[in-house]
């Protein structure tokens, strides 16, 4: 595993700005995802300010997870 999700915030345009516990700061692009499944739920951007540490990645109230490899791999050091 590359690390871990320490915290996370959601910005405009579907992007989620991430800290892992090797201090880097990254951006995530979650745009690519929400034609797929359960994160078609996310286009709700009330649901998708919902996202949240969970201790190793992030989750959504919606129980909808990222693991943290895809974040940190699919993700840009800001």
């Amino acid at each position: 595993m590359a690390a871990i999700v320490t915290s996370v915030k959601p910005e405009q345009d579907y992007f989620l700005t991430l800290q892992f516990s090797n201090g880097e700061t990254r951006r995530f692009d979650v745009k690519p995802y929400l034609d797929k499944g359960v994160f078609q739920e996310l286009k709700d951007v009330s649901k998708f300010h919902s996202v949240h540490t969970d201790g190793l990645s992030v989750e959504w109230d919606n129980e909808v997870a990222l693991c943290p490899d895809t974040l940190y791999f699919g993700s840009v050091i800001i």
